[in-house]
């Protein structure tokens, strides 16, 4: 099951110390397991009778623990540490260090409550904590921590901290068994998109190549009576407006295009893809990828132009974090004098549903003036619709070796870009200047992966946190 179909499930380690009343672990451990199942979280935990009021304290503790956490281990994304009292600092980081799991580390600590601070009630997980943490931070195991210090298990703020780490977790776990396919050869012309492909494996990630040879003899096998080609007919038609001067036979050809491009995504398992877009595809075939493109986004399959891997990275990453449709942009014009503000555009393969809005299907126009409209079907036109987003590009440094990227949020607009061809967006960004400055001082591609909606603290724990990518917060 791909990462951002499956349903989230997470270990959970309930901590208790001896010292305090151990009904206070009984207490928090049922609520938990309440919360969980009301948000919709799947969860692994060790039988309430497999110890002491159904909470890890001793290394024998752990040992039973980590071994549950083992054999689930393929369906565990997550670990959720829960501290009801002062907690035991080695039965944690035992029961964590013993299972084999390297998957990110929640850790929550419950409330005092001044009126109830007695021997047997009072819980002292504010101190605990800290020891918790330390022993985490001497084995070198990551963790996230929630929004207060402590708080009770049952409150909206636990809930929203649940949200923020699942999507991290997706984060986390996807990228690191990411597979992303490279469909043909990038421009000659474009050296901006060239990438370590050895640097994304240590990472996780796997990139699949196909020579485009390959996915243009699998079109031109189709027959045009082929369920799968008559179907994707149908979709392309219903995909936006088309001109009615656009031939059959041309829309026919996206078809196949579409379906090949399809199966052998299918076949390799990929969870994204950068594709080769002009101009062999044009010439040898006779129209764009574009809408191909496009609607694999609306199916959660991102895909991004110019065979830019790391743009496909970026595009999945966002996916991951947000649960959102994303587009591919360039970083494009300036908005007469508004320095806040620019237009991004691409030719374009912008998802319908990233638009918002009613999109035209028809020739591209920059390349279809020069290669001639009929070999270029498949582009989709129109202007994003206004709301807040978040942009991201991670990008491979070869000479320093590392894995960089940058993350920031901005909005939207419905200012007109008047006359403007292909897909069009006009962003708002708060210090665009500088945030332009630091991407021309660092080497940065003019390739962008937007979103709707903000989840710039999701990316910026994920991969600084856990995937230690070098990441710059734009704020």
């Amino acid at each position: 099951m791909r990462t951002i179909e499956k349903k989230t499930c997470f270990a959970l380690i309930v901590g208790t110390r001896g010292f305090f009343n151990a009904d206070l672990a009984v207490g928090v451990r049922a609520r938990l397991l309440e919360v969980l199942e009301t948000n919709g979280y799947d969860y692994v935990i060790t039988p309430e009778d497999a110890t002491p009021c159904g909470a890890i304290e001793t290394r024998d503790h752990a040992k039973i623990a980590a071994e549950l956490f083992r054999q689930e281990a393929d369906r565990i994304d997550g670990i959720i540490v829960v501290l009801p009292n002062f907690g035991d600092e080695l039965g944690v980081v035992e029961t964590i260090q013993m299972s084999g799991l390297d998957v990110p580390v929640l850790v929550q600590a419950c409330d005092d409550e001044v009126d109830k601070l007695t021997i047997t009630e009072r819980r002292d997980a504010f101190c605990g904590k800290l020891s918790v943490c330390n022993n985490l931070y001497q084995y070198g195991i990551p963790f996230t921590n929630t929004t207060y210090h402590t708080y009770p298990i049952d409150s909206l703020e636990f809930v929203a901290d649940l949200g923020f780490f699942g999507a991290v977790c997706r984060v986390v776990n996807g990228l690191r068994s990411a597979r992303v396919g490279a469909i043909g050869a990038r421009p000659a012309a474009f050296q901006t998109v060239r990438f370590s492909e050895k640097l994304l494996q240590t990472a996780g990630v796997t990139v699949v190549p196909v020579d485009l040879s390959e996915i243009i003899f699998g079109a031109q096998s189709l027959a045009d009576d082929d369920p799968a080609v008559r179907e994707m007919v149908g979709e392309v038609l219903g995909y936006g407006r088309i001109p009615e001067t656009i031939p059959q036979g041309n829309i026919l050809k996206q078809a196949k295009l579409s379906v090949t491009i399809d199966q052998w995504m299918d076949e390799n398992e990929c969870d994204a893809s950068a594709v080769e877009c002009w101009d062999s595809i044009q010439k040898n075939y006779g129209c764009a990828t574009c809408l191909s493109m496009a609607m694999m986004g609306d199916r959660q399959l991102p895909s991004a132009c110019e065979v830019d891997v790391m743009g496909a990275v970026s595009m999945y990453a966002l996916l991951l974090a947000s649960g959102n449709t994303p587009s591919f942009q360039d970083w494009n014009n300036n908005y007469n004098d508004d320095r806040d503000k620019c237009i991004n555009t691409h030719c374009s393969s912008f998802p319908k549903s990233f638009m918002g809005r009613e999109v035209e299907v028809s020739n591209l126009d920059i390349m279809g003036a020069a290669l001639g409209g009929d070999s270029c079907f498949g582009a989709i036109k129109g202007q994003a619709a206004p709301g807040p987003i978040t942009y991201f590009r991670a990008s491979t440094d070869d000479p320093l070796g590392v894995i960089k990227c940058y993350v920031g949020e901005g909005e939207m607009t419905d200012d007109s870009v008047g006359n403007f061809q292909g897909g069009s967006a006009v962003l708002h960004i708060e210090g665009l200047q500088d945030l332009m400055d630091l991407l021309c001082k660092n080497g940065f591609e003019h390739h962008t992966a937007v979103v709707r909606g903000h989840v710039a603290d999701v990316l910026e724990e994920a991969l600084g946190t856990y995937l230690g990518w070098e990441l710059y917060r734009h704020d």
